[in-house]
């Protein structure tokens, strides 16, 4: 691989460190991420089932955060699959590549590397959305803790207690699930790598701002953060 090649692979992981750095912290170009805004809601919905006795809809509410992020898994645990097997149809895709009209850069071995890549990112994030998926389980174990609105009532600490940990722990959940995806929307920009680094680098800055956008400046956001009285 070419010079261009390692400092455009230098630049996506950057890209990826920098992204995950502006939406950990709390506030990013004065905003609040929608991230951010979504754990407030449901450190408010959690804390709500306290009010209340008949909490099936909460279990539902649990139930579907894991069933999404069950999906993701299995379909990362797919996409990784098909890059092994990519690897091994390397010269059908070489005969495909040279009847398309671009340029290929990187010969045999520069593509082999590449799927390799891709097969990371993706192993990588079926790892993110399997722990979430766990996550998801134990937050619902903890859930069925959470004290009855009667019991609540007679010792209000620990059922503050009881919730607290559902909330720390679902918001944590929720994180490595934001990790997980992050790598699947970025491995669209890792797709460019495939016709050259500049390619590679242009595709990684686009999907870079789209996301930045969808985090700090979408409508979802406004919406989320509409009458938050913590931001």
């Amino acid at each position: 691989m070419a010079q261009a090649d390692y400092f455009a692979l230098v630049f996506f992981i950057a890209a990826w460190a920098l992204f995950n750095w502006l939406t950990s912290v709390d506030r990013t170009f004065t905003r609040v991420s929608i991230s951010r805004g979504m754990a407030i809601h449901r450190t408010r919905w959690i804390r709500n089932s306290l009010t209340r006795d008949l909490k099936m809809i909460d279990t539902q509410i649990m139930a579907g955060l894991q069933n999404g992020t069950g999906f993701f898994a299995s379909t990362s645990l797919l996409a990784l699959g098909g890059c092994f097997a990519l690897l091994g149809a390397t010269d059908q895709v070489e005969a495909i590549f040279r009847d398309l009209p671009i340029m290929l850069q990187g010969g045999r071995q520069g593509f082999e590397l590449k799927v390799g890549g891709l097969a990371v990112i993706f192993a990588y994030s079926f790892f993110k959305f399997g722990w979430s998926y766990r996550l998801f389980n134990y937050c619902s174990i903890l859930f069925g803790g959470v004290p009855m609105h009667g019991d609540t009532l007679k010792d209000p600490g620990k059922a503050e207690r009881a919730a607290q940990r559902v909330i720390d722990l679902n918001i944590i959940a929720a994180k490595h699930f934001n990790a997980g995806l992050r790598a699947i929307f970025l491995s669209i920009g890792y797709l460019g790598w495939f016709v050259n680094a500049y390619v590679f680098m242009a595709m990684t800055v686009f999907v870079f701002f789209v996301l930045i956008r969808r985090q700090f400046f979408s409508e979802a956001r406004e919406a989320v953060l509409r009458d938050i009285e913590e931001i």
